[in-house]
């Protein structure tokens, strides 16, 4: 299957004339950098980016982040995109989008596992400071900029991803050897579901939202596109030890996670189970780019070796 069409086309054109009506004393060149399922990124100048959803279910994950990520950012080790400036729908555009600052850095999903290997202690690091309790709010006076988002399809339970998990494992069987990720799905479906406070998530954890230093070793420069930020099940993150790592370093995030936030079996259980979730998505939808189906690839590699 194809990368989702977008629902409006998001072009230079427009962009450049939403600046100019909203945010004019920023108006600069233009330069397409990323035209994803759901958000198109322009480089506005040298020092700043736009952030334009290109469909209609994106819409709200772009408010999400205006709501929410300048009060997470603070707490988190490494960068994150907050907002600088706030693009309000008009007649020219019906959604929201954002103006933020340019992180520099190398895309994940642009090196190998390998060069991959020194994230593991910074991105334990990165998920044990973002996975704290999400606030609950308990009276019509509870002083929260928006509600915490709901996600249908990230941080709830897994037995509500069946369907899909299961269409797109037999979509690949004719590609992939899919026997170890039918047990690896039914192991984390049956293990007990999380129990604990709803928790804060970047819901799409894979290594195209890590940028990386340029330099060797490879350094955790920033963690970007927060469209998925939730709360629920701390699986749902976890799943990035397969998308993201081979085995040894799976082992060393996992070891400074447990020095910083424990984990117990049930989770990771279910974490292998997310990343059979994702994985089977970006390998089962991305034909028309070769980046996401490389990481496709590889985290259904990695779990076949799911410890």
């Amino acid at each position: 299957m194809l990368t989702p069409e977008a629902d409006i086309p998001v072009d230079a054109a427009l962009v450049a004339a939403l600046i100019a009506a909203q945010h004019p004393d920023l108006a600069g060149p233009l330069k397409l950098v990323a035209d994803g399922w759901d958000n198109v990124i322009y480089r506005l100048g040298d020092d700043l980016a736009v952030r334009v959803p290109r469909r209609t279910v994106a819409a709200q994950l772009i408010a999400n982040e205006q709501a929410w990520l300048p009060a997470l950012a603070g707490r988190l080790p490494v960068a994150v995109p907050v907002p600088v400036r706030v693009g309000a729908p008009s007649d020219a555009f019906p959604w929201a989008w954002s103006i933020v600052r340019w992180l520099d850095g190398v895309d994940g999903a642009d090196v190998s596992g390998a060069q991959r290997d020194p994230l593991a202690e910074p991105l334990a690091e990165f998920v044990a400071a973002l996975h704290i309790p999400a606030p609950v709010g308990s009276s019509a006076t509870d002083l929260l900029p928006v509600p915490v988002p709901h996600n249908p399809v990230r941080g709830v339970p897994l037995a509500t991803r069946e369907e899909p998990v299961r269409e797109r494992i037999g979509r690949l069987a004719d590609r992939h050897d899919v026997a170890p990720l039918v047990a690896v799905w039914e192991r984390a479906v049956a293990a007990p579901l999380w129990d604990g406070p709803p928790i804060w998530l970047h819901g799409d954890l894979h290594p195209g939202n890590l940028l990386l230093s340029s330099a060797e070793p490879r350094r955790l420069a920033a963690v970007i596109d927060f469209g998925d930020l939730t709360a629920g099940d701390p699986a749902t993150d976890l799943a990035t030890a397969w998308l993201t790592f081979e085995p040894d370093a799976r082992a060393r995030f996992r070891t400074r996670l447990q020095q910083l936030a424990p984990i117990d079996d049930d989770t990771w259980t279910r974490a292998a189970g997310w990343a059979v979730s994702m994985g089977t998505a970006l390998a089962a939808h991305s034909d028309d780019n070769p980046r996401m189906a490389a990481l496709g690839r590889h985290a259904l590699t990695q779990l076949a070796h799911p410890a």
